[in-house]
């Protein structure tokens, strides 16, 4: 048997090294919120959020069509990607061990570790070549593509955890099976669902390669589908890559809103989820 000592030695190493881990994961976040809020937040006043880029030479002006312009792409990629999305993880829960389960399944994953660019790429020769131009509607179609395998993994999983007898119990009572399937599996699984689709908006909220394909960027305020839409991560690239000082710090401003924005999803997320996954237990 081993000594008391022993076993406290070998706690206290274990317990170092779970903490010297848990530092590692999280300094890096914390040097980049501190690194972004330091040089983005400076940057920061009421004409950033409401008045349009304006040339180099010319001071003020803010990024308000970038702001608008990736709120809208989220919600345009989500309009299109989350009913989808839904609808293939409703038919992978109620279809296991299928022949039609296993390649949906097998495509979601294969998507999920698709590079973005990659995304942006195909949609360009799908949608932007035949359109003849950059667009909104083939931004929303590269960020919804990114969002799918997220969702429908999500939708899998959360439905699974429904009791199956709920299911029965309301084929039972004479409900029609979609009836049943709106009514108890994805009531039932309704707040893991969110919690998926928040964590997918967060995620594509920063993708920067799949616009540059498709949507493009704009230096104007546009609302119209078929054309090109600015967005913020596109204005950081573009602002970053130049070589004027002023610029910069516009591109910082840039990348502190954008942080925000997805620590913002983040918190919600955990806000809506928390205390509401009794329901399914």
């Amino acid at each position: 048997m081993y000594s008391e000592t022993f076993r406290r030695l070998v706690n206290a190493l274990a317990l170092g090294l779970c903490t010297l881990t848990c530092l590692l994961a999280v300094v890096p976040l914390l040097a980049l919120l501190f690194q972004v809020i330091h040089l983005g937040g400076a940057q920061l006043d009421w004409a950033f959020f409401t008045q349009m880029p304006k040339p180099f030479g010319e001071e003020g002006g803010g990024l308000v069509n970038a702001i608008l312009g990736s709120l809208m792409l989220i919600l345009l990629a989500s309009a299109i990607g989350v009913p989808a999305a839904v609808i293939a993880g409703t038919y992978l829960a109620r279809s296991v061990g299928s022949r039609g389960a296993f390649w949906v399944r097998y495509a979601a994953d294969v998507l999920s570790g698709t590079p973005s660019i990659v995304v942006g790429v195909v949609v360009y020769e799908l949608v932007v070549v035949p359109m003849q131009g950059f667009s909104a509607f083939s931004g929303g179609i590269a960020l919804a593509l990114i969002m799918l395998p997220t969702v429908v993994r999500t939708t899998e999983e959360m439905i699974r955890m429904v009791p199956h007898t709920l299911y029965e119990a309301a084929l039972a009572l004479g409900a029609p099976e979609y009836r049943a399937t709106w009514s108890v599996l994805l009531k039932g699984a309704r707040t893991g669902i969110i919690t998926g689709v928040m964590l997918a908006a967060a995620r594509i909220a920063g993708e920067t390669a799949p616009l540059l394909f498709t949507a493009f960027n704009n230096q104007y305020w546009s609302t119209k589908l078929t054309q090109p839409i600015a967005s913020l991560p596109v204005a950081i690239y573009n602002y970053a890559i130049s070589p004027f000082e002023e610029w910069h710090h516009k591109a910082w401003a840039g990348s502190f809103v954008l942080v925000m924005l997805v620590l913002g999803l983040s918190i919600v997320t955990r806000l809506v989820t928390r205390g509401k996954y009794e329901i399914i237990q």
